[in-house]
């Protein structure tokens, strides 16, 4: 049994960064996200705008060199990364804030406990784009 779970750690060994980097890039999204909607009053969808331009931000200059492994700074390889990364980024931005939108600001939910409850989603759609289509191997 211990060599089974030795053998998956080690096959899966690329996720273990990634969700190492997307904690801390959820708690970024928080420590805007919070703020914003409990302190100064925003909505839900504004607040989680605000929110993504700093974890977009931080993902980016995280996953790059310590998720995906790509070194190259140049202009010629960051450019295309990361108009692909906001890309994907910003469908699931999209689609988080219009939940947050209908469920929050217009059926009236609990601002924070729908927040975690699209987290769940953003990671994993995140984590398939980036993957696939970001920074994938050539």
């Amino acid at each position: 049994m211990l060599d089974f779970i030795k053998k998956q750690i080690k096959a899966h060994w690329d996720v273990v960064p990634y969700l190492f980097f997307g904690v801390l890039t959820t708690v970024v999204n928080y420590a805007v996200y919070l703020p914003c909607l409990n302190f100064l009053g925003f909505s839900a969808a504004v607040s989680n705008c605000i929110a993504w331009v700093a974890a977009v931000t931080f993902a980016f200059l995280t996953n790059k060199p310590f998720v995906f492994q790509s070194h190259d700074w140049s202009r010629k390889t960051v450019v295309p990364e990361f108009t692909k990364f906001i890309a994907t980024r910003i469908s699931s931005g999209v689609l988080e804030t219009v939940i947050l939108l209908i469920a929050v600001d217009t059926l009236g939910g609990n601002g924070n406990i729908w927040k975690l409850i699209t987290q769940v989603m953003v990671i994993v759609v995140n984590y398939v784009g980036s993957k696939l289509l970001v920074f994938r191997k050539k």
